[in-house]
């Protein structure tokens, strides 16, 4: 399998792949989650204890794995302090803080948190419905900023002001924002949504990725979000197709004009940006069959097991070390541990958390 993968990455990127499919189906999801609440505070409460529970036992769990010596990270963090970057994780944005992720795949939930910053703006000032437009806007501004701002390194902001001073400003404001966006007051609740999105849009221009490939993730998140919006009946599946065209046109056109791997690795990135729409749309045209139980019990492990499985690799990597060649039977095994082992955590800490979490939410409502 691995040795399939290498092969297959330059004219399939299979990682990009997964990640746009996720991307998808969270933007179709979170907003409903958002609007079935009609509450902020209540679409807060439960992001954070969906989120973070996990995120903390797995973080937690690797520290120690790296303390007795059983996973191995990096020990200089790019240079930066371990309190910095704890600090950064903590606000779960920091992969667009310009700070290493501890795990690899934490680099979508800084996403995730700025797509919520942005959905709960668009609610706060009654914008939500016309998330086909933000899709647009989003894409063009992809486009166009692979040519103004080509040339912009990685990270510039943090390398401007400086990474600690960053991260200390984003985590003030991000907090006064959440706090101001959930409060009672109208006028507040502008402002801290607006603060909210703003914080979003400047931190989505300092990720390590290129700056036209991270609005194309959130181009990618809210045309999700326009899908829910015309099964809803609050906007027209022409305007639909309409916005997903012109962000399938901006998100090739700037793989392909602005990319900086070689022809293959654009193509590959491409191949895999198209494919995951089409299975996101594939997917739509089926949801209304029955899904056979092994299917749904997967779905409702998914994120223990995104989470999860660079914890695993990583105890691999350093007790029996990383299989060099196709070795199927442990394969087999490394899946037969993973899933028990995520639908654990899912019964122990995902599900307890979240119930938690609506049992809060329903003690802060007002009468």
């Amino acid at each position: 399998m691995a040795e399939l993968r290498r092969e297959l990455m330059p004219q399939f990127n299979t990682s990009r792949f997964g990640i746009m499919v996720f991307f998808l189906v969270s933007g179709y999801i979170i907003p409903a989650s958002l609007e079935r609440r009609g509450r902020v505070r209540t679409f807060w409460i439960g992001r954070l204890f969906r989120m973070y529970p996990l995120w903390a036992a797995v973080v937690a769990a690797v520290l120690a794995l790296d303390l007795v010596g059983v996973a191995e990270l990096r020990a200089d963090f790019g240079g930066q302090s371990a309190a910095t970057v704890a600090a950064a994780h903590v606000t779960l944005l920091q992969e667009l803080l310009g700070t290493p992720n501890l795990l690899l795949v934490l680099w979508t939930l800084s996403y995730e948190m700025a797509f919520y910053l942005l959905v709960v703006a668009l609610f706060t000032v009654r914008l939500h419905q016309r998330s086909a437009g933000v899709a647009v806007v989003l894409a063009v501004c992809a486009a166009v900023s692979g040519t103004v701002g080509g040339t912009v390194p990685a990270s510039a902001l943090s390398g401007a002001i400086g990474t600690a001073r960053l991260i200390a400003l984003a985590s003030v404001v991000m907090v006064v924002a959440i706090c101001c966006a959930s409060a009672r007051s109208p006028a507040l609740r502008v402002c801290g949504g607006l603060l909210g999105g703003a914080l979003a849009l400047v931190l989505a221009l300092n990720g390590t990725v290129p700056v036209w490939e991270s609005l194309v993730v959130l181009a990618v998140m809210f045309l999700g979000t326009a899908v829910h919006r015309a099964e809803r009946g609050q906007s027209t599946w022409r305007c639909v197709g309409w916005a997903t065209a012109v962000v399938l046109a901006c998100a090739v056109g700037s793989a392909y004009g602005h990319g900086d791997g070689p022809q293959f690795t654009r193509r590959g990135w491409i191949v895999a940006f198209l494919l995951a729409v089409l299975t996101f749309g594939a997917g739509l045209a089926l949801r209304h069959r029955r899904t056979p139980r092994w299917l749904t019990g997967l779905g409702t492990i998914s994120y223990s097991v995104y989470l999860v499985h660079p914890v695993l690799l990583a105890v691999t990597d350093g007790t029996i070390g990383r299989w060099r060649q196709d070795r199927l039977d442990l394969e087999l095994a490394f899946f037969a541990v993973l899933l028990p082992l995520c639908a654990l955590t899912y019964r122990c800490i995902e599900a307890p958390s979240q119930t938690w979490g609506r049992k809060l939410a329903r003690r802060m409502e007002p009468p």
